[in-house]
């Protein structure tokens, strides 16, 4: 083992053993923006073994002020954020392997994923997905990170199936915070706790590992720790409790459209029976004189004032509308 990871070595609570574990283990990251970002820079900087990034976006300038392992060429590229954060990855350190996802974590492709990791690392911004890998944590038995930032307030919360209670029973006990990521803009605490629990959960230090729902506020200089216990788990729990169902794992309403949060935007996913040709749909736009532009992963179109971003999987970005019926019929006016 070279000196890329003295210190860590040093460390006692690690040592030469704890470092060798930490190579071993393959750890998913789903959102790749603020928090994502920088938890995946701090494990790949640790040495991890495997880091799999998944998320369904592109990077804009706009998140260039907060999520560091993007750069002005990727935001004038629109390359898909795990694209860009693989090749960064890859430059800090190339013994980790970086598997790069352009998509939707959904519950098939977690599935698939589940039986093949030793930790998941939520960054994202919204429920439904983390419902989904909550359900996916208990199935599967693997420990689950949830973390979050809205402008300068972050929480952070380690789920360990059948040692801790559920996202579900921690929401039920434990409002969360109200504002919506339209604000995020600063925090950047919950990265690190997020990073260390991490570490613990390679060693299965479940022991050292706080059992708390923690949030904080680095502008205000608050800080508040809740305890997760027992008398917060349901017995009746759909997800963890005694007679399981995870019920967002057939959840049919995945829907076909979502709103971006903060983006004044709305993604639209076609139905399974509907793939469009996005050669000859650009083939078409340029003859009608619409601005096109297209990368290995994407295609992006202005008609007017609207613009429409599609990838190869048939998603659309609408971008300009938080209104999911307007964004249908600019969708289908661009694709006919």
């Amino acid at each position: 083992m070279n000196d890329r990871y003295s210190r860590q070595i040093l460390f006692s609570p690690i040592g030469k053993q704890g470092q060798k574990s930490i190579g071993e283990k393959h750890v998913l990251v789903v959102g790749v923006g603020a928090l994502g970002s920088s938890i995946s820079e701090m494990l790949t900087r640790a040495g991890v073994g495997k880091l799999t990034l998944i998320d369904r976006d592109y990077v804009e300038t706009s998140n260039l002020q907060r999520q560091q392992l993007f750069s002005e060429s990727d935001a004038k590229e629109k390359l898909p954020k795990v694209i860009a954060a693989k090749k960064r990855l890859a430059d800090i350190n190339r013994e980790v392997k970086i598997e790069a996802i352009v998509g939707e974590a959904d519950v098939q492709t977690l599935e698939n994923f589940a039986p093949k990791i030793d930790l998941m690392i939520d960054g994202t911004d919204n429920f439904d997905i983390r419902f989904i890998l909550n359900d996916i944590a208990h199935k599967f038995t693997v420990p689950f990170l949830f973390g979050s930032c809205v402008g300068s307030f972050g929480s952070t919360y380690t789920i360990i199936p059948n040692h801790t209670p559920c996202l579900q029973c921690l929401l039920k006990n434990i409002p969360m915070q109200g504002q919506t990521c339209d604000y995020r803009s600063y925090c950047s605490n919950g990265d690190g706790l997020s990073s260390r629990r991490s570490i613990k959960n390679f060693k299965r230090k479940y022991g050292s590992i706080r059992k708390t729902y923690i949030t904080f506020d680095l502008w205000e200089n608050q800080h508040l720790s809740v305890k997760s216990n027992d008398a917060i788990k349901n017995k009746a729990c759909t997800t963890c409790g005694e007679e399981r169902t995870y019920p967002f794992l057939s959840y049919e309403a995945q829907t076909k459209t979502a709103l971006l949060c903060g983006r004044n935007t709305v993604q639209i996913r076609p139905s399974q029976t509907f793939s469009p040709s996005i050669g000859q749909l650009c083939s078409r736009w340029e003859l009608a004189g619409y601005q096109v532009k297209q990368n290995p992963y994407l295609v992006s179109v202005h008609k007017d004032d609207v613009r429409m971003i599609m990838f190869k999987d048939g998603r659309a970005l609408i971008h300009g509308t938080n209104d999911p019926v307007k964004a249908k019929k600019i969708y289908y006016s661009f694709i006919g």
